[in-house]
């Protein structure tokens, strides 16, 4: 079970696991990813890597799904995204021998 980031919190909690990383520049990566726990909206804010201590501060800011922009990714779906900001270079693509790396984090506010 997945414990909850911020108890008591309104903020809608999400989850993308990470199959393949591409690093664009020292700020900014692309990745495909599946959607774990969601829908995870466009703006979602990612703040933690799951059973890491390193500290991440990323904004996804496009999802592409079969070739098209759309503004939300539903869970067990998969996309290609591009996610901005502190910790990019800390993102890793899942191997044979490594599990998917998930990062969590919570959707904008309506």
């Amino acid at each position: 079970m997945i414990e909850p980031l911020n108890p008591g919190s309104h903020a809608v909690e999400v989850e993308l696991e990470i199959d393949q990383v591409t690093l664009v520049n020292p700020a900014e990566a692309t990745a495909t990813v599946r959607c774990t726990v969601g829908p995870v909206r466009r703006g979602a804010r990612f703040g933690h890597i799951r059973n890491s201590a390193e500290a991440i501060d990323l904004e996804l800011t496009q999802i592409l799904a079969y070739h098209r922009s759309v503004e939300e990714l539903d869970p067990v779906h998969t996309a290609l995204v591009t996610l901005r900001g502190t910790g990019v270079q800390l993102l890793a693509s899942a191997t044979l021998c490594s599990h998917w790396q998930a990062i969590r984090g919570t959707n904008p506010l309506p």
